[in-house]
């Protein structure tokens, strides 16, 4: 902007002050001004550094992954499947191996029994808490979700990160929700008129109002998950509704347990060289051993066929009247938890009934037998 006249000058170049000005008067500074320089280094450096540490580090960190478990190239040893008891009655049939796997096992946290299942993809038995991902096609520890907005699985290793990045992303929709309104407030005029002339700071007001209540929202659910100590899998099955949730140790506690505990090293190493034929190997043989798998679901018949004959528990040929039986009944599945024995409360496991005595499976019998005096004769 041209000055009115060639005699007139701007405030600051006639300024009586022992101030110091740039950017044409727009920065003020006292006489000490240099001394900015310095505080900027002693904020900057360590800042720098840390960067640089980050990056080093980031260097020897094999991955940053969610908590992905690594698979297995054949599935666990008859010995090692049954370290855990087992009340299942659904089989994984390990035709490879001529021997079947329980599809669930039972191990005790904290006193309580819970239930974990074979997974079929990664041939192995999920730890506690771990789900398998249908996106990422991985078993992930402590699974919670995957989330398509960072296009990532949240699990063990990520979560406290996650929990950070929503609750950042709320308070950032608060400020410019507030600070736009004070800016719409301080302008002289009518408000809808000064809304109609500052589009900018309106669409960002309508904006965060809405962004607000979906990260905002999912902040305070992901705070009642941790001071329950849930996962949002969990807490969509309603998994602890109706029985105590083994996991959970006090508010404090579990808080502690998300942002202050050490977060476990990764049990994949990414980076590390391979062979294809190793990968390639590993690959074909677990696509082989889930088309070998014959999955036995919760209301399917208990059939025992291997190898055109019907066994029974040590080589027993099962009889035609139990061919067609239902063994697997929840519900009685779970009044058997419920009843349990001395060892943990957890029934005994019998390969052949599935049952902790017999007499259950003499009256499935009877009442099968009962059934085929009634059919008439034709």
């Amino acid at each position: 902007m041209a000055p009115p006249n060639l005699n007139t000058f701007r405030l600051y170049q006639l300024w009586k002050g022992n101030n110091k000005f740039l950017c044409g008067g727009r920065l003020v500074f006292g006489p000490d001004a240099a001394s900015l320089f310095l505080t900027s280094f002693l904020i900057g450096g360590p800042a720098i550094t840390f960067c640089i540490k980050m990056l080093l580090m980031m260097a020897t960190d094999p991955s940053r992954d969610p908590g992905i478990i690594p698979r297995n190239s054949h599935p666990p040893e008859m010995d090692e499947s049954m370290d855990m008891t087992s009340t299942s009655m659904e089989w994984v049939n390990n035709r490879l191996s001529n021997f079947k796997l329980p599809r669930t096992k039972d191990v005790f946290v904290n006193g309580y029994s819970v239930k974990v299942k074979f997974c079929d993809t990664c041939l192995l038995y999920r730890p506690p808490r771990a789900s398998h991902c249908s996106i990422c096609n991985n078993c992930v520890q402590k699974f919670d979700h995957h989330c398509p907005w960072v296009g990532q699985c949240i699990g063990l290793r990520n979560y406290p990160f996650f929990i950070c990045f929503i609750s950042s992303s709320t308070m950032l929709c608060l400020y410019v929700f507030v600070f736009s309104w004070i800016n719409i407030i301080r302008q002289q005029g009518p408000l809808w008129s000064v809304l109609s002339n500052d589009i900018i700071s309106l669409s960002l007001i309508i904006y965060c109002f809405i962004a607000v209540w979906f990260v905002g929202g999912l902040t305070v659910f992901h705070f009642y998950l941790i001071s329950t100590n849930q996962t949002t899998y969990e807490n969509f099955r309603y998994r602890y509704d109706k029985k105590e949730n083994p996991f959970r140790r006090g508010c404090l506690q579990n808080f502690k347990e998300v942002f202050v505990s050490d977060i476990p090293p990764s049990a994949v190493n990414f980076r590390e060289w391979v062979a294809p034929e190793e990968i390639s190997s590993d690959s074909v043989r677990s696509v082989s051993m889930n088309e070998h798998n014959t999955l036995r679901g919760s209301k399917e018949k208990f059939d025992l066929e291997m190898g055109g004959d019907k066994l029974g528990k040590e080589g027993t040929k099962l009889p035609a009247i139990l061919q067609n039986l239902n063994f697997n009944d929840d519900d009685h599945d779970d009044d058997l938890k419920r009843k349990g024995n001395t060892d943990g409360g957890v029934a005994t496991f019998d390969p052949y009934n599935g049952l902790s005595n017999h007499h259950d499976l003499q009256h499935k019998i009877m009442n099968a037998g009962s059934t085929l005096h009634e059919q008439p004769t034709r």
